[in-house]
């Protein structure tokens, strides 16, 4: 895209002491990296994909073809993941809670969400924050607020006992730092969702994390909240990245549980925006997140878990007390220290380049590079 940051504009300040897994283009096709003491190694006749590197984590380097120094590094950065599920966690945050109910009550008009905003927070905003989901006293402000008239069913997720967990993007259909991503053309009202994403493994193990770009309209959401796999689902409407950055000794859950996960965006027309989402402000834990979405199922391949954001852009852009909605060509920063930071510019998801490479095309690829073996075997029997 014009102006793609480098990619030392998108690696974590300790980039040189971390372990990170990713993925890049390579001529023969999408490859795994494994990034050990800064420098980059192709892991692919180790694992073919992600997923797979994950599974065998950890992995010693020399198993790979070592591709030089990670800052000199040519190829360009795809999603990190491949395989994996991608899952969502939503109303994680009072905030977003409370901003979920306007967007209901609104039934999706911008216009009509400041006052409804200022009434709301005046009284569960303080509430909601007190009370630990699913607690007694949970089950006694939700008794309250439905005497008041102001139950929601984003409210039940927010302080009851079960989190909201939903499909967030196809397997293969997240892009990565650098790319473009997409909001529908007939969007009025939307906007980013920093998020640090987990990454967990087939045994339920969360194992790393990277960071995340749940893009969301949300006058299709509060229209009905049956419209969101519409508000949700679209051609790169969700950006992960840069790397993934495994847990070790120097880095683990309770980075993720303390990170301070900032978000700028800059305007074509000017216009800027600048946000925080303190993750110590998250109302269920990160683990409780990944138990909820485990529930009694299999992610054989494992899955990312996004787990929320505490902001919710509220910034008039245009006409005062329209609020934000993003524009073409807005460039949109995620970051925090240890993970680095998510660039990507807003387009339309018709304008955005089609996704085209799904899993009938990577085995395909695989299978010509020699890297499905036993798979090959069963072919030409």
């Amino acid at each position: 895209m014009p102006g793609a940051p480098t990619l030392l504009d998108s690696l974590p300040a300790d980039w040189r002491s971390g372990l990170f897994l990713g993925r890049v283009e390579t001529a023969e096709g999408p490859s795994p990296i494994l990034v050990q003491d800064g420098v980059a190694y192709d892991m692919s006749r180790a694992a073919p994909t992600v997923a797979q590197l994950v599974d065998i984590w950890p992995v010693a380097a020399d198993k790979g073809v070592a591709l030089g120094a990670l800052e000199a590094l040519d190829l360009p950065l795809l999603s990190p993941i491949d395989l994996q599920c991608v899952k969502a966690c939503g109303v994680t945050f009072a905030l977003s809670a409370i901003e979920r109910v306007i967007e209901e009550r609104a039934r999706g008009d911008a216009s009509a969400a400041a006052e409804l905003r200022t009434r709301l927070e005046g009284r569960v905003g303080g509430s909601i924050r007190a009370v630990v989901p699913g607690s007694e006293q949970a089950a006694a402000l939700k008794q309250a607020l439905i005497e008041d008239g102001v139950w929601s069913q984003y409210l039940e997720v927010a302080i009851g006992p079960d989190a909201e967990v939903f499909t967030k993007a196809p397997v293969l259909s997240t892009v990565g730092a650098g790319a473009e991503i997409g909001i529908r053309s007939d969007s009025t009202w939307n906007n980013p969702e920093p998020e640090i994403v987990l990454i967990v493994d087939a045994a339920g193990k969360a194992v790393g994390a990277t960071l995340g770009n749940d893009v969301n309209l949300r006058d299709f959401e509060g229209r009905s909240a049956l419209l969101l796999g519409k508000a949700k689902d679209n051609n790169a409407s969700c950006a992960l990245g840069p790397l993934i950055r495994m847990f070790d000794g120097n880095f683990t859950i309770d980075d993720v549980r303390n990170a301070e996960v900032e978000l700028t965006i800059d305007g074509p027309e000017g216009y800027r925006l600048e946000g925080v989402s303190s993750m110590n402000q998250i109302s269920r834990d990160p683990l409780e997140l990944v138990r909820q979405t485990l529930s009694e199922h299999h992610y054989p391949d494992g899955f990312a878990l996004m787990l929320g954001t505490l902001f919710a852009p509220v910034q008039d852009r245009d006409e005062p007390g329209h609020g934000f909605t993003h524009k073409a060509g807005d460039r949109v920063v995620i970051s925090t220290p240890r993970l680095g930071r998510l660039i990507n510019r807003v387009v339309t998801s018709k304008d955005a380049a089609p996704w085209h490479f799904g899993l009938t095309a990577l085995i395909i690829n695989l299978a010509g590079r020699g890297l499905l073996p036993a798979a090959q075997g069963k072919v030409n029997a």
